[in-house]
């Protein structure tokens, strides 16, 4: 296939000699005279471990070339990579500037071109960036969206050092687009790379970055925060973190990754709270750590704030437990959200099968009547009762016997889900509020 690749820094030379090295041929394009020269000379613009053997081997044989006449480029090639730098400004926006006038000049080239074009935007953009470039390009070309162009998000994931081998051995590759026929060619520029082509909305594709990046910065800083911690206690930090890496069932897993309620229960309130402690009572500043606790907070206060925010009385409650399946009230989220509702004076009805409360002993029983002492009377043994009396009903926990309840509740009822209890529900009603999503 035909590409242009518009940007030779880092991200744009490395896709400019790994493209070519899948078979394509690849035409560079750069305002800067010297990058266009150096790619030109057979030789690497940026220094990345195996990235000048590429593009000296592909440029003899003639696979890759690079200029500043973006017409000619457009001219020689079917799809066109976005690779220009997004860099931040004083106050931490970004600056699209590169951007827009990349996609000005593609316009203005795909004006003279009669054939379908795809726009892969490669650098990283905030969510809206790729509509911005086709309303852009369709100004410039005078050509229809998804019909003469079409502009996708591609993002990419690679790690400088070992950028070449993440090209060509990625965890997936992402395209966010609504175009069968542009998503068909980007699965073609791929397809010799032994990973499967996802595809997602435009938005997904634009921010997922930034969520990797902010995970990626968030795991080395805990990271370090335990270590410290480990140093000061005497503890073989590396070895800790190697255990913990094994488990691929919680730790490194999809488990925990998944937008709903704030945690609680017996065990991730309290060991967080010991965490925290044990490093004031070294002296040791962990503000990732410290500020687990606080997010959850804010997490409870979102939701009390969006039930209030309803401008409704009569409140539902499915599920009391901090978990689906189990009746351990200790630490439940809920717990403080309800306590607030009936402190300002709502009514609320709560229904959870798993709760019997005639049967609750121990730290279980203790918690919720130091809680709400008089929880009896806002407990509902029928469901049906329940789901006639709310006027917003919130789901807590993610039961069968919930989702099949959502079937039967009045049009005019809220339903606001803290669990996203299921995608064909969602649909059903006018009046459905997802808290994350």
């Amino acid at each position: 296939m035909d590409i242009s690749v518009f940007g030779l820094g880092y991200v744009g030379s490395v896709g400019l000699g790994c493209l070519a090295q899948l078979g394509h041929k690849v035409i560079g394009v750069d305002t800067n005279t010297s990058k266009v020269n150096v790619i030109n000379q057979g030789k690497s613009p940026v220094v990345e471990p195996g990235l000048d053997e590429i593009i000296a081997h592909q440029r003899e044989r003639g696979t890759i070339f690079a200029t500043q006449d973006v017409g000619y480029a457009v001219a020689q090639s079917n799809v066109s990579f976005i690779c220009v730098g997004t860099p931040p400004t004083f106050h931490g926006h970004l600056n699209f500037d590169a951007v827009w006038k990349v996609a000005h000049d593609l316009g203005k080239a795909l004006k003279a071109k009669k054939h379908f074009h795809v726009v892969a935007v490669r650098s990283t953009v905030l969510p809206g960036t790729c509509e911005k470039v086709a309303n852009i390009i369709r100004e410039a070309s005078g050509g229809v969206v998804d019909e003469d162009f079409s502009v996708v998000s591609n993002p990419e994931f690679l790690r400088e050092g070992t950028a070449v081998d993440d090209y060509y051995h990625p965890p997936y590759t992402l395209v966010g687009s609504s175009c069968d026929r542009a998503i068909d060619t980007m699965k073609k520029v791929y397809g010799e790379i032994k990973a499967p082509v996802i595809t997602s909305d435009v938005r997904v594709a634009e921010l997922i970055k930034y969520a990797d990046n902010a995970f990626h910065a968030l795991k080395i800083t805990f990271t370090n925060e335990i270590g410290n911690i480990c140093k000061r206690l005497g503890i073989d930090s590396h070895e800790l973190m190697r255990i913990f890496c094994m488990d691929t069932r919680l730790n490194i897993s999809p488990y925990y990754m998944k937008p709903g309620f704030a945690y609680g229960g017996s065990c991730l309130p309290k060991d967080v709270k010991a965490l925290h402690t044990v490093a004031h009572d070294l002296y040791l500043r962990c503000p990732v750590i410290e500020s687990i606790e606080v997010s959850n907070e804010l997490h409870k206060e979102l939701v009390l704030n969006q039930i209030i925010a309803f401008g409704k009385q009569k409140i539902g409650v499915l599920g009391l437990s901090f978990k689906a399946g189990t009746d351990d009230l200790r630490n439940s989220p809920i717990i403080d959200v309800l306590e607030k509702l009936l402190g300002k004076g709502f009514d609320v009805r709560v229904y959870d099968k798993n709760i019997q409360l005639s049967q609750l002993i121990g730290a279980n029983r203790e918690f919720i009547m130091q809680r709400i002492p008089l929880i009896s009377r806002f407990m509902a043994e029928d469901l049906t009762a329940l789901l006639s009396h709310a006027e917003v009903l919130v789901i807590v926990n993610k039961e069968e016997e919930f989702e099949s309840a959502l079937k039967h509740v009045r049009p005019e009822t809220v339903i606001y889900d803290l669990v996203n209890i299921g995608a064909e529900n969602r649909c059903e009603s006018k009046n459905y509020v997802g808290l994350s999503w």
